[in-house]
This record gives structure tokens, sequence and C-alpha cells, in this order.
């Protein structure tokens, strides 16, 4: 998603709460608001299917689904009005699926599911998160802080310049890479006698 590209009711859609009881519809059956509309930017961002035949009837409404406790929202709803194509996609339930939000990585996890991330050939840019395809972006949020961050850089970098002061280029020393920790055997190996 480029930042041109960028609606304004992104942001609105990543922040919003969904799955909670209708205010409106308390005693209604399938009350939970589910729903975003992509025109109204007033509250209340989620909404029931009872509100959506009241206001939003010719509006265009987007439903999240819920996978393993995470909101998801099928492509097939959103690839034209949003440009999703650096989010890794999912399929769930037999449909195409991205997540809005990051899913927070497990603290613990054991030492096969850790060199399995860890090895993994693509990560997500903001929260590197393994991702099954090369893409850039595990969900919509870390897509859209992608976008918020370069669009801070862009105007910081526009307002101030930062000039290299003078000086011998053979003294300066590039700053080290990050390395990659290596386990290192203690000693020299030794092998059994042969019989």
């Amino acid at each position: 998603m480029k930042r041109e590209m960028m609606p304004s009711w992104l942001e609105l859609l990543l922040t919003t709460q969904f799955f909670t009881t209708c205010a409106n519809h308390l005693l209604a059956t399938r009350n939970e608001c589910n729903l975003f509309c992509t025109e109204c930017e007033a509250p209340p961002t989620a909404f029931c299917g009872y509100c959506r035949s009241c206001d939003h009837a010719t509006h265009r409404v987007i439903q999240i689904r819920r996978s393993s406790y995470h909101d998801v929202v099928r492509v097939s709803e959103i690839e034209d009005i949003l440009d999703i194509s650096d989010v890794q996609t999912y399929i769930i339930n037999s449909a195409r699926v991205v997540y809005l939000n990051e899913r927070r990585q497990q603290r613990s996890c054991r030492v096969s599911s850790c060199k399995a991330h860890s090895s993994s050939a693509h990560n997500c840019e903001i929260c590197g998160r393994a991702l099954l395809d090369p893409f850039r972006f595990c969900s919509l949020g870390c897509n859209f802080k992608a976008i918020k961050k370069d669009m801070n850089c862009d105007s910081a970098g526009s307002s101030t310049t930062i000039e290299k002061p003078s000086g011998n280029d053979e003294n300066e020393e590039e700053p080290s890479r990050k390395r990659s920790a290596r386990h290192r055997r203690k000693g020299i190996p030794k092998r059994a006698p042969f019989f």
C-alpha cells in the first residue's frame, strides 16, 4: 500500500474494537458488532447487521471475521478499495483473508519452533513475524505503521538537513554491523579411538 493510496478510514478500521454487543440491539440475536463502513467516519465505527439495514444500507460496508482470536477481513471485500499487495494473505475456511493487526509473538517457545522462526526466508518488516510467502508485512496494521514511519521520516528529512563533519575519511570507521551469535565448540573435538 502506497502513501498516496492510503484511505482516510484505514486508521479508524485498525483501532476499532469489533465483536462487542450492539448497544442499540441488546435483546436481538446475532447482535455482535462486526461490520465497518468505509464511508462513515463517525461513531459508532463498528456496528451489527441491524444497524447496517437502518443506517448504512447504501454504503460500502466490510465484514470483520475472527480467526484464532484475531480480526481478519476477506481479500475479496477490500482488494478493490485498498492496495494489499505487500500484505501476507492466508486461506481460512476456504476464503483468502488478511489480518487487521499484528499478532503477538510467543515469548517462550520451544527450540524447534524458535529455529523455524529464525530460519524463515521472509519476515514482516515491522514486527519480524515469519511469513509464508515473499510479502513485506504480516497485517494491514504493520503496513500502515510502515507508511506512517516513511511519512514521518520524509517530513523530518525535508525540514532538517544533516551535514557530515569535515575530516579525514581514512580515519573514519563505519559503524559495526550487528553480528549473529555463533555457537562455538569448546576446545578441539576428540574422537573415540578405533579398535
